[in-house]
């Protein structure tokens, strides 16, 4: 019998281990499984696989039933190892076991594989990852660092992208690697209806920090949410610290602070993540010429947003484009003027 069933669809091989966490399998089928298109459709078939099938232990006070075997890894286009308390957390020398070595070698090139949590242990040992930047939880990268010195460890971010390689620090950041291949997959659009079905944030960045040892303000002091809530209203215009720090009736200093406090930002990688999001949707979901978008996004120039998507994402507005409504999309806005009108007409 198959592995997989429904051969038009992105095919995801989740590889659990003994020690497994119920929570980090369950997102994974959460975000992938609840994925769909403009029409309804389901995006992605989900597949939880073992080394061996029958029962695994988690870390839960109960067990699951895995009834498929690492073969669904060669059909997969996607891998994702979660963590193992049981197994990384135990680990003392860094290297595969045969018969995971064994299924990591039955993965097609060009497969996408990523980690969450503990699980970048795995792909570390496996050598994907030299070289290579990643991350993990916090509390185990001391030892990643020992078992991995080639791997370039980033452990104060929530995930880390490296083309066909992905690795995020712990259950939550899980949550946002999920979503971040579903926006890179199918657009924003899907990936915030998702967000919103799901009940979670429709985004934070890779690079946002991980561990914030005060991310809600105490019942006393101030927040920066209506200075944010101000600002996103405002993106299309100028906007300074000063004026944020008004709108959040605190100096400057302390926006500073309390921004990275809150949403491990300083005010002005916010704003640019920000107008970012605000370029990728007006990208995805209108016409509008690059110029336009880049004013209704507040990067005033169309040069000034390819310089940060570039940065960014490493494409072009037109590229990007493309990728989501097709080459004919991008003629049609080419053939447009700054102002939104084709040639000639009125």
């Amino acid at each position: 019998m198959a592995t997989f069933l429904h051969p038009g669809r992105h095919r995801v091989a989740v590889l659990v281990r003994h020690g497994l966490m119920p929570m980090e399998l369950g997102l994974i089928h959460q975000m992938f499984g609840q994925t769909r298109s403009a029409e309804g459709d389901p995006l992605y078939e989900v597949t939880t696989c073992a080394l061996s099938t029958g029962e695994i232990r988690t870390d839960a006070d109960f067990p699951i039933y895995v009834a498929h075997g690492p073969e669904a890894l060669r059909e997969a286009d996607t891998v994702i190892i979660p963590a193992s308390h049981e197994e990384d957390e135990t680990d003392t020398e860094g290297r595969l076991g045969s018969a995971l070595a064994a299924a990591f070698a039955s993965i097609r090139p060009g497969t996408r594989i990523a980690s969450i949590c503990t699980g970048a242990f795995v792909l570390a040992a496996s050598g994907l990852l030299d070289g290579r930047r990643a991350t993990t939880h916090w509390k185990a990268s001391q030892r990643f660092r020992e078992l991995f010195p080639r791997v370039e460890l980033d452990p104060d971010v929530l995930y880390t992208d490296e083309g066909d390689v992905l690795t995020s620090a712990g259950e939550a950041s899980g949550i946002d690697l999920c979503l971040h291949m579903i926006r890179c997959d199918h657009g924003a659009a899907i990936a915030n209806d998702l967000a919103r079905s799901t009940i979670v944030p429709p985004h934070r960045d890779g690079g946002q920090a991980q561990y914030i040892r005060t991310p809600v303000p105490e019942p006393e002091s101030s927040s920066t949410g209506k200075a944010r809530a101000w600002a996103l209203e405002r993106l299309d215009q100028p906007l300074t610290l000063d004026e944020l720090a008004a709108h959040a009736a605190m100096s400057v200093r302390t926006l500073t602070r309390r921004f990275r406090e809150e949403v491990g930002l300083t005010p002005v990688q916010w704003l640019t993540q920000q107008r970012l999001e605000r370029a990728r949707q007006l990208l995805e979901e209108t016409d509008l010429p690059i110029d336009k978008i880049a004013m209704t996004a507040g990067f005033g120039t169309g040069t000034s947003l390819r310089q940060h998507l570039r940065a960014a994402l490493g494409v072009s507005p037109s590229a990007y484009r493309s990728t989501f409504r097709g080459p004919a999309a991008h003629t049609a806005n080419e053939s447009r003027t700054a102002d939104g009108h084709r040639p000639g007409n009125p």
